[in-house]
Protein backbone atom coordinates (compact mmCIF):
# COMPACT_ATOMS: atom_id res chain seq x y z
CA UNK A 1 0.00 0.00 0.00
CA UNK A 2 2.44 2.37 0.97
CA UNK A 3 4.36 1.56 -2.52
CA UNK A 4 1.42 2.71 -4.17
CA UNK A 5 0.60 6.03 -2.28
CA UNK A 6 4.57 6.61 -3.01
CA UNK A 7 3.59 5.94 -6.97
CA UNK A 8 0.93 8.51 -6.84
CA UNK A 9 2.53 11.21 -4.96
CA UNK A 10 5.44 10.34 -7.13
CA UNK A 11 3.41 11.24 -10.14
CA UNK A 12 1.47 14.04 -8.36
CA UNK A 13 5.12 15.61 -8.36
CA UNK A 14 5.78 15.27 -11.21
CA UNK A 15 2.69 16.59 -12.95
CA UNK A 16 2.22 19.85 -11.37
CA UNK A 17 6.40 20.37 -11.07
CA UNK A 18 5.08 20.34 -14.66
CA UNK A 19 2.54 23.02 -13.90
CA UNK A 20 4.99 25.39 -11.77
CA UNK A 21 7.26 25.28 -14.59
CA UNK A 22 4.84 26.50 -17.06
CA UNK A 23 3.25 28.72 -14.05
CA UNK A 24 6.99 30.11 -14.17
CA UNK A 25 6.42 31.18 -17.57
CA UNK A 26 3.05 33.01 -17.49
CA UNK A 27 3.97 35.35 -14.42
CA UNK A 28 2.24 38.55 -16.36
CA UNK A 29 0.19 35.92 -18.27
CA UNK A 30 -3.18 38.03 -16.87
CA UNK A 31 -1.71 41.11 -17.68
CA UNK A 32 -1.09 39.86 -20.89
CA UNK A 33 -3.84 37.68 -22.12
CA UNK A 34 -5.93 40.68 -21.38
CA UNK A 35 -3.99 43.00 -23.96
CA UNK A 36 -4.65 40.42 -27.00
CA UNK A 37 -7.28 40.79 -29.17
CA UNK A 38 -9.42 37.57 -28.33
CA UNK A 39 -12.07 35.67 -29.88
CA UNK A 40 -15.82 36.02 -28.70
CA UNK A 41 -15.57 32.66 -27.65
CA UNK A 42 -12.35 32.43 -25.69
CA UNK A 43 -12.55 31.47 -22.10
CA UNK A 44 -12.04 34.25 -19.32
CA UNK A 45 -8.51 34.68 -18.15
CA UNK A 46 -9.36 33.47 -14.54
CA UNK A 47 -11.09 29.84 -15.95
CA UNK A 48 -7.70 28.75 -16.86
CA UNK A 49 -5.87 28.44 -13.45
CA UNK A 50 -8.96 26.19 -12.11
CA UNK A 51 -9.48 23.97 -15.03
CA UNK A 52 -5.53 23.39 -15.38
CA UNK A 53 -5.27 22.69 -12.09
CA UNK A 54 -7.77 20.02 -12.26
CA UNK A 55 -6.60 18.44 -15.85
CA UNK A 56 -2.88 18.14 -14.69
CA UNK A 57 -4.51 16.55 -11.04
CA UNK A 58 -6.46 14.31 -13.80
CA UNK A 59 -3.08 13.11 -16.22
CA UNK A 60 -1.60 12.57 -12.30
CA UNK A 61 -3.97 9.91 -11.60
CA UNK A 62 -3.68 8.53 -15.26
CA UNK A 63 0.06 8.02 -15.05
CA UNK A 64 -0.55 6.53 -11.75
CA UNK A 65 -2.99 3.79 -12.92
CA UNK A 66 -1.01 2.71 -15.97
CA UNK A 67 1.98 2.83 -13.33
CA UNK A 68 0.09 0.62 -11.09
CA UNK A 69 -1.07 -1.90 -13.76
CA UNK A 70 2.37 -2.48 -15.26
CA UNK A 71 4.88 -0.41 -13.48
CA UNK A 72 7.27 1.76 -15.51
CA UNK A 73 9.22 -1.29 -17.06
CA UNK A 74 5.59 -2.96 -18.30
CA UNK A 75 4.19 0.32 -19.32
CA UNK A 76 7.56 2.01 -20.83
CA UNK A 77 6.13 3.25 -24.28
CA UNK A 78 2.75 4.54 -22.67
CA UNK A 79 4.45 6.08 -19.69
CA UNK A 80 7.17 7.79 -22.00
CA UNK A 81 5.07 9.06 -24.29
CA UNK A 82 2.58 10.73 -20.94
CA UNK A 83 6.39 12.69 -19.93
CA UNK A 84 6.91 13.98 -23.53
CA UNK A 85 3.78 15.43 -23.75
CA UNK A 86 3.89 17.30 -20.40
CA UNK A 87 7.34 18.61 -21.76
CA UNK A 88 5.59 19.61 -24.91
CA UNK A 89 2.82 20.83 -22.42
CA UNK A 90 5.42 23.01 -20.07
CA UNK A 91 6.87 24.82 -23.46
CA UNK A 92 3.59 26.23 -24.60
CA UNK A 93 3.80 28.69 -21.91
CA UNK A 94 7.32 29.57 -22.43
CA UNK A 95 6.82 30.08 -26.00
CA UNK A 96 2.72 32.25 -25.89
CA UNK A 97 3.74 34.41 -22.57
CA UNK A 98 7.07 34.42 -21.86
CA UNK A 99 8.91 34.72 -25.63
CA UNK A 100 5.27 35.30 -27.09
CA UNK A 101 6.31 33.54 -30.51
CA UNK A 102 3.11 32.79 -31.52
CA UNK A 103 3.62 30.63 -34.61
CA UNK A 104 6.18 27.92 -32.34
CA UNK A 105 3.32 28.14 -29.75
CA UNK A 106 1.00 26.71 -31.94
CA UNK A 107 2.86 24.43 -33.59
CA UNK A 108 3.56 23.10 -30.10
CA UNK A 109 0.01 23.03 -29.31
CA UNK A 110 -0.90 21.08 -32.16
CA UNK A 111 1.99 18.54 -31.55
CA UNK A 112 0.94 18.41 -27.77
CA UNK A 113 -2.36 17.67 -29.07
CA UNK A 114 -0.75 14.63 -31.07
CA UNK A 115 1.01 13.33 -28.27
CA UNK A 116 -1.70 13.59 -25.94
CA UNK A 117 -4.16 11.69 -27.96
CA UNK A 118 -1.36 9.12 -28.61
CA UNK A 119 -0.88 9.05 -24.87
CA UNK A 120 -4.42 8.26 -24.61
CA UNK A 121 -4.30 5.61 -27.00
CA UNK A 122 -1.35 3.70 -25.27
CA UNK A 123 -2.88 4.32 -21.84
CA UNK A 124 -6.45 2.80 -23.22
CA UNK A 125 -4.23 -0.46 -24.12
CA UNK A 126 -3.21 -0.58 -20.59
CA UNK A 127 -5.83 0.57 -18.60
CA UNK A 128 -8.95 2.09 -19.82
CA UNK A 129 -10.47 4.73 -16.68
CA UNK A 130 -6.59 6.09 -16.80
CA UNK A 131 -7.26 6.74 -21.10
CA UNK A 132 -10.93 8.15 -20.26
CA UNK A 133 -9.16 10.64 -17.41
CA UNK A 134 -6.86 11.95 -20.49
CA UNK A 135 -10.75 13.34 -22.12
CA UNK A 136 -10.98 16.40 -20.42
CA UNK A 137 -7.48 17.10 -21.29
CA UNK A 138 -7.89 16.16 -24.85
CA UNK A 139 -10.71 18.53 -25.21
CA UNK A 140 -9.06 21.43 -23.23
CA UNK A 141 -5.94 21.10 -25.73
CA UNK A 142 -8.68 20.89 -28.89
CA UNK A 143 -9.70 24.54 -27.39
CA UNK A 144 -6.45 25.89 -26.84
CA UNK A 145 -5.15 25.18 -30.17
CA UNK A 146 -8.44 26.45 -32.11
CA UNK A 147 -7.73 29.23 -29.81
CA UNK A 148 -3.63 29.75 -29.90
CA UNK A 149 -4.64 30.16 -33.54
CA UNK A 150 -6.64 32.73 -33.52
CA UNK A 151 -4.98 35.17 -30.95
CA UNK A 152 -1.44 34.34 -32.77
CA UNK A 153 -3.28 35.61 -36.09
CA UNK A 154 -5.07 38.59 -34.42
CA UNK A 155 -1.97 40.15 -32.65
CA UNK A 156 0.83 39.74 -35.06
CA UNK A 157 2.52 42.94 -33.21
CA UNK A 158 2.20 41.13 -30.00
CA UNK A 159 3.07 37.30 -30.74
CA UNK A 160 5.76 38.13 -33.99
Amino acid sequence: MSKQLGGLAAWLLVCFAVAALGATASIEAASFYAQLVRPSWAPPGWLFAPVWSALYLCMAVAAWLVWRARGFDGARAALALFLVQLCANALWSWLFFAWRLGALAFVDVVVLWALISATLLAFWRVQRFAALLLIPYLLWVTLASALTYSVWRNNPQLLG
